[in-house]
């Protein structure tokens, strides 16, 4: 089953069209372990659908700087895609330092537009992500997960690193709370398979991501 992003009526930008037009192919190399707490996920976003509610999603890692920024990248663009409107994805940490600049280039190569547009000395710099002009942007800094620039109540919590699951076995004012994680690709920093690395969560992520949507609109 390929994803027909050439005739999708959600347009994305042209080089991250080439990047997810066989996604759907990658859905059965999902572990069926994953497939099956990836559905926990679906089901918390299609309960709130059928109820009219907005749907706020938090991903969590323990720095915000990485897997949580990837997260909830690729979980806003699969809602975008399959049409899910009324929800809006978030990320943070359980500290903050800044999103890595390696994690955006992994995102730049897959083919979102990225603009760092804070000043160069800033040691937590903000990032504008554009994946399709007929959408908002996004905007990527790190954060903790209880800022102000995050829901405070009723929220789904998507924690992707045991550290961050570890550290919070209760997140404050979430409706749920789900443990999904990814391995760090913070291992290769500085190696030659650093790039490599990146690229291969972000694509994990991706394919994992636009599986939780897919079963939204299955469900509907």
């Amino acid at each position: 089953m390929n994803l027909d992003v050439q005739n999708s009526p959600k347009p994305l930008l042209p080089k991250l069209k080439k990047y997810l037009q066989n996604i759907e192919n990658e859905f059965a190399s999902i572990p069926q372990e994953r497939q099956e707490n990836l559905k926990k996920i679906a089901q918390y976003i299609s309960d709130k659908q059928k109820k009219g509610e907005k749907t706020e999603l938090i991903v969590i890692c323990t720095h915000n700087s990485r897997r949580s920024h990837l997260g909830q990248v690729w979980l806003q663009i699969a809602a975008y895609y399959y049409g899910i409107s009324n929800i809006t994805t978030f990320s943070g940490g359980t500290d903050s330092t800044a999103c890595n600049p390696r994690t955006v280039k992994a995102l730049q190569r897959a083919g979102l537009s990225i603009k760092n547009i804070s000043e160069k000395t800033e040691k937590n710099p903000k990032y504008v992500a554009q994946y399709s002009e007929k959408a908002p942007e996004m905007w990527l800094f790190s954060k903790h997960y209880a800022s102000t620039a995050n829901p405070q109540l009723g929220f789904l919590a998507l924690l992707v690193c045991n550290t961050a699951d570890e550290a919070c076995p209760i997140v404050k004012g979430a409706e749920q709370r789900i443990y999904h994680g990814y391995d760090d690709p913070k291992r290769s920093d500085g190696t030659p398979q650093e790039d490599q690395t990146y690229d291969e969560r972000c694509k994990q992520i991706a394919t994992e991501m636009f599986f939780v949507m897919h079963e939204v609109k299955k469900n509907k």
